[in-house]
C-alpha cells in the first residue's frame, strides 16, 4: 500500500496482552445459520471451501488476536495443508519472506527487507507461527510504485514496463471494479495506498473502511489503481492454488477488499472460477456486545464484532 501519499500514524507505546483477550470481547454470527456462532464453526465450514478471507481492521487488538487464533485453530485442522496469504507483504519481497521463513536471515534484515507495515508486530505472531511450523506465506500485493503508476498514467503505462517487472503484479489487461463496487469506490472518502499508515472506524460505517481521506490529486485514476491491487492479490492465491493444489489458503487483508464479495473475492472469480471462498468480516462497533446483526450480514458469511472498549494497537 505504500505510495506518493503520505499522512500520519501514532503507534502506542504499549501493547494489548493477547491473554487478556477472551471471548467476551467478540461476538461471531454466522450468516448461513443466522445465529451466534463459535470459532469452531468456521474451522469446520472450512472443510467445504478453498480460501478463507479474513477482513481485518487494521488497529483492531481483537482482530489481530483472532486472525493468528484462527491461523493457528486452521493448523491443528489441515497441518501443513495450509497457507497463509497477506495484503501486507508486496510480491517483489517473496524471495525475502522464503529466506526469513527458511532461517536464512535475521529478522532485522527480513523487517527492513520485505518493507514491513509500520503495525507489523500485529502480524508478526502469525509470521511467526508460520516459520515454526514451515507453512508458506504468499506476499499477495502489487507494490506500490505500480498502483501508483497505474492510478497515474493508467494501464497502458504498466505494459511499456520490463517482462521482470511485470511479475510484480497481476497480469495485463486486469478487470477494474464495477457495478456495485466502483459505486462504493467512488462514494467512499478514501482508501490509501500507503501500509505505513492503515487508520479504524466503526464497521458499521461501511463507505468509510479503515482508510484515511483519498487524495485525488489531478487526475489520479481510484478505480485503476485499486483494481490493479485486487486483481494482484487475486492473481497471487490463484498462482499459488494452482501450484499447490488442495491446500487451505488463509487471505488476510483489510475487510474493504473482500467485504460484500467484492474486490479480491470478485478477481479471484476471473483467475480461478471454481476456488470457493468463505468471508469473514471483522472490527469493532460501539453496539457491542448488543448488536443488530442484520446490518452487517451483508459484509460475509460470517460477522465478527469486537468490544471497542479493548485498547486499539495504535492510533490515526
Amino acid at each position: 500500500m505504500k505510495s506518493a501519499f503520505f499522512f500520519s500514524v501514532i503507534l502506542l507505546p504499549f501493547f494489548v496482552d493477547a491473554q487478556t483477550i477472551t471471548e467476551n470481547n467478540y461476538k461471531i454470527y454466522s450468516v448461513k445459520l443466522q445465529k451466534e456462532v463459535p470459532l469452531s464453526t468456521i474451522i469446520s465450514d472450512m472443510a467445504n471451501y478453498d480460501v478463507l478471507f479474513y477482513g481485518e481492521q487494521h488497529n483492531d487488538s481483537v482482530t489481530h488476536y483472532l486472525e493468528k487464533t484462527i491461523f493457528e485453530m486452521m493448523y491443528a485442522q489441515y497441518n501443513s495443508n495450509l497457507a497463509l496469504s497477506m495484503e501486507m507483504f508486496e510480491r517483489d519481497v517473496q524471495p525475502v519472506m522464503n529466506e526469513y521463513l527458511s532461517g536464512f536471515i535475521r529478522e532485522k534484515n527480513f523487517k527492513k527487507d520485505a518493507r514491513v507495515w509500520s503495525n507489523y508486530t500485529d502480524y508478526r505472531p502469525m509470521i511467526e507461527f508460520a516459520k515454526e511450523k514451515k507453512l508458506n506465506v504468499v506476499c499477495a500485493n502489487a507494490a506500490s510504485r505500480y498502483t501508483n503508476l497505474a492510478g497515474r498514467k493508467g494501464e497502458s503505462e504498466l505494459m511499456k514496463l520490463p517482462k521482470e517487472s511485470k511479475l510484480n503484479f497481476a497480469p495485463l489487461p486486469y478487470d477494474t471494479a464495477s457495478g456495485a463496487y466502483h459505486d462504493k469506490l467512488m462514494e467512499m472518502s478514501g482508501h490509501s495506498m500507503t501500509p505505513t499508515a492503515p487508520t479504524t472506524t466503526t464497521i458499521a460505517d461501511t463507505t468509510k473502511v479503515q482508510a484515511p481521506p483519498m487524495m485525488m490529486m489531478g487526475n489520479f485514476n481510484l478505480v485503476v489503481a485499486q483494481s490493479l491491487w485486487d486483481a494482484t492479490m487475486a492473481y497471487s492465491i490463484a498462482e499459488y492454488r494452482k501450484k499447490n493444489s488442495g491446500k487451505k489458503i488463509m487471505q488476510v487483508n483489510g475487510r474493504f477488499h473482500s467485504d460484500e464479495g467484492f474486490a479480491v473475492v470478485t478477481q479471484l472469480k476471473h483467475y480461478s472460477p471454481k476456488t470457493k471462498a468463505l468471508i469473514i468480516s471483522t472490527g469493532s462497533d460501539d453496539t457491542f456486545p448488543n448488536i443488530n446483526w442484520n446490518l452487517f450480514k451483508n459484509l460475509g458469511d460470517y460477522i465478527i464484532i469486537t468490544d471497542p472498549k479493548v485498547p486499539v494497537t495504535y492510533e490515526d
